[in-house]
Formats: C-alpha cells, structure tokens, sequence
C-alpha cells in the first residue's frame, strides 16, 4: 500500500469556520460540442474517487463536453487509480488526448484530493465515500472549481451542516455544483413529477417508495493480511456507517430524493423510523430501514428499504393524490404512469439520466450559467440521515433536532497507522440520539 506524503489531519469542523436551486432537469437533449460558451477553452477535469461511479461519470463528463480533458486523478489506493485510467484510456484510445492524466498527475495517498484540486484542472468530480464528501466539497469550492457531486452529500448532520456552508459560499463564487441525484434527470421522472406538481393527480396525500433487493457483494470484508484498520475498513467502506451512511443513504438516497422531489422540497417536519441487522457479517450497517416521514400539512411518506437474498424485490415510488396516482418504477427500465382523471404513461425515449445530467450541467456551464444543486442535495441528504438516526435510536427525530444534532461520526487525525475501533451496530432503545 502506497502511504501519503502528508497525513490528512484536518477534521470536517475544521471547515465549518465559513458561514434555492431546484436540482430538476431538462430532458433535453444537448450536442456533444457545446456552443455559445463564455471561454472555448478545453476544460480540465479532476477526478477524486476512482471506483466504478467516479469512473462512470468521467465517461459522462467527457461525453457531455468533447472540448474537455481529464487531467488529473487521486484516490487513496495505487490500484484503484491505475485500474480506472486503464479503463479510461482503453475507451478514449481511437481520440488520442482526452485521457491526458500521466503517472505525475495520479495521486495516492489521504490527501490525494488536496493534489488534484491543486493540479490546474477548471471542473471536479468527487465521487469517493460518502462520509468524506463534506471535508472534499469545502476543499473544491476553497480552490475555485466546477463541482459534480456524487450523493451522499453527508452521512450526518454536521457533515450537511458543512455541505450547506460550502453551496453558500459556492453561489457567491459563481461556482457550478450539480448532486449525483440522477432520477431527477431520467425524461419519463421528469415528465410525470411535472404533472404533479401541474395538479394532474390532484393534492398529495402520500407516498410509498422501495428500494428492495439482493445484498450487495461489492466488498467482501475479508481483512487481508497486513491492513491496518484505516486500509481495511476504506476498502470495505459499504460496510461502515461513517464511510458511507449506510444503505439507506449509499443506495436508497435516491428513493428519499424522489420523495423529496415530489414534495417540491420542502422537508419533512419529523420521521419515525426502525430496521434490521440480519445477514449483515461485518461493520456496523443494516440490512432494512423502514422510515415514515411526515409534513405539516398532514401527508405521510412511508420509505422502505430493504437489502436481503431471497426477498421479494422492488423499486417503485407511488404518489397518490386526490384526484389519481402517479407511479415510478425502476423495474426493468425507468418507466412512469398516472392513473385516475388525468391518465397518462410515459412514451419517450428510454435516454440515460446520468448523461443527460452531465449534459445540461456542461451546457450551461458553457453558456455562463453556473447551477447550484446545494440546497436541495443538502436538504435530501439530511432526510436520509434522520431517517437512520430514527431507525438506529427508536426515536422520532424531527427536522430541527436532525438540522441542530452535533452527531459527528468521522474520525479525526486520519492517518494509516491509527488505532480505528470496529463500529458495532446500532440497537434502537439504547444507542442515544444526540
């Protein structure tokens, strides 16, 4: 394992020192050679995480903009970095220059981020862990760049608290922040969450959204000879709440922003939330979370996710309304619908979301309008993280208490060396909500 040059020793506080755009999209189609931009320069890119997501919107970014670069990458293994630009390179080999980040632009190490931001690129892509999004987001915006976002945004409340400080310092920066909610740019999502908010079911009553399946086999948890516990649990990180929030953040983030979506963001007054630890063997996450949010006009959303072998599986949110219901599926393609006195079913095209997300966010950054995703992705996050905070205490939590709640789950003085106890899970009735 490649150790760093210099220890990560700044905490998330650290970057509290420094005290609303609607994340839903265009399903539009843009070219690939964006024009009418403020500067036609190629535009430098920085990837920050290099597992599969990052890897993924790399493609996207490049695909979205063909006058862009990818110039430098940081992850804090050796072999994830040099895993990906294979990849990368072997994608991009018949447009020689597009993969354009050498042995001196591939940093390693706790603050390979800090390398890569400092790299001379314009635009970043975080995509590591979730729990060091906050600390990774401030250090992005600090340094003056473009920012894709991948979801989480936190994994608990003083990391939104950070990631809300950090979006208002971007907006008076004119800085770009697109989240990597991508439902919200899927056409047939957009097309039917415009109809509900036009009136076409009527007033929402409620919500019932699932995220169900398999266990996910993404990381063993084997413990290899020779691994601290920092290298051993960074390269489990699904397996710890810290690293990344658990599955109903990691995964169901995404049903929770849906729900949120079709609320018009506007947030949850309080949730009540409970779960299971059943097949899980390693780390402290859950298997299930059932959460029951609620707003102060009386509607009810009922979240259930759910990650176990043999179950029944399923991936649909169903909004009911007065007048009719819309509903959302996942199940074989993205695919939505409306029953009731406005009937209607999606037709479109079956178009990429996460392209399309990298496509408007280029677009506009081109055209000299920077977006600002923050409010929203923050605001999201955090009802994800009430919902565990419900689940894992049996407590209701309301909005304040998760707005104004010190939980603080990221270690501090990171470093390869350093004593890291194995989290045990959460029992509901006796682990406390702080």
């Amino acid at each position: 394992m490649n150790t760093p040059s210099l220890p990560l020793t700044q905490s998330r506080r650290d970057f509290l020192r420094v005290g609303s755009a609607s994340a839903a999209a265009f399903a539009l189609s843009f070219p690939v050679v964006l024009r009418g931009a403020p500067e036609n320069r190629k535009l430098k890119i920085g990837l920050i995480g290099c597992g599969g997501r990052g890897s993924g919107a790399a493609i996207n970014a490049l695909t979205a903009d063909s006058n862009t670069e990818l110039w430098a990458m940081g992850d804090a293994f050796s072999d994830a970095i040099e895993r990906a630009h294979t990849a990368l390179e072997g994608k991009y080999q018949a447009t020689p220059g597009r993969v354009n980040a050498p042995p001196e632009r591939r940093f390693v190490g706790l603050d390979a981020y800090q390398k890569v931001l400092a790299s001379g690129i314009d635009f970043v892509i975080l995509a590591t862990p979730g729990g060091f999004r906050p600390m990774m987001l401030r250090a992005a915006v600090d340094a003056g760049k473009h920012i894709f976002c991948e979801k989480p945004m936190a994994v608990d409340p003083v990391g939104v608290l950070s990631v809300q400080e950090s979006v208002k310092i971007a907006k008076a920066k004119n800085l770009a922040i697109r989240s990597g909610f991508c439902m919200r740019f899927d056409p047939a999502y957009v097309a039917a969450m415009k109809r509900v908010h036009d009136g076409e079911i009527g007033d929402i009553l409620s919500i019932y959204s699932t995220r169900m399946g398999g266990r996910l086999s993404r990381f063993s948890g084997e413990r290899l000879p020779g691994q601290s516990d920092l290298e051993w649990q960074m390269r489990n990180w699904h397996h710890f709440t810290w690293l990344s929030g658990d599955l109903i953040l990691e995964i169901s983030a995404h049903s929770v922003d849906k729900i949120a979506w079709a609320m018009g963001d506007e947030p949850p007054v309080k949730c009540v939330g409970s779960g299971a630890y059943h097949q899980q063997k390693i780390g402290d996450i859950w298997d299930q979370h059932d959460v029951t949010y609620e707003w102060s006009n009386g509607v009810i959303a009922v979240l259930r996710s759910r990650y176990e072998n043999n179950c029944h599986n399923e991936g649909r949110d169903v909004i009911i309304g007065t007048k009719g219901r819309c509903e959302l599926s996942d199940s074989g393609g993205y695919s939505a619908k409306i029953t009731g006195a406005n009937p209607w079913k999606f037709e479109g095209p079956k178009t990429g979301m996460h392209q399309i997300e990298h496509d408007t966010f280029f677009a506009e950054i081109r055209a000299g309008r920077n977006p600002n995703d923050g409010v929203v992705m923050a605001q999201s996050t955090l009802m994800g993280v009430m919902g565990r905070m419900s689940a894992y205490t049996g407590k209701q939590v309301t909005w304040e208490k998760a707005l104004t709640s010190k939980l603080d789950t990221m270690p501090k003085q990171l470093s390869w060396d350093m004593k890291l106890e194995t989290p045990v899970p959460a029992v509901p009735g006796s682990t406390p909500l702080i």
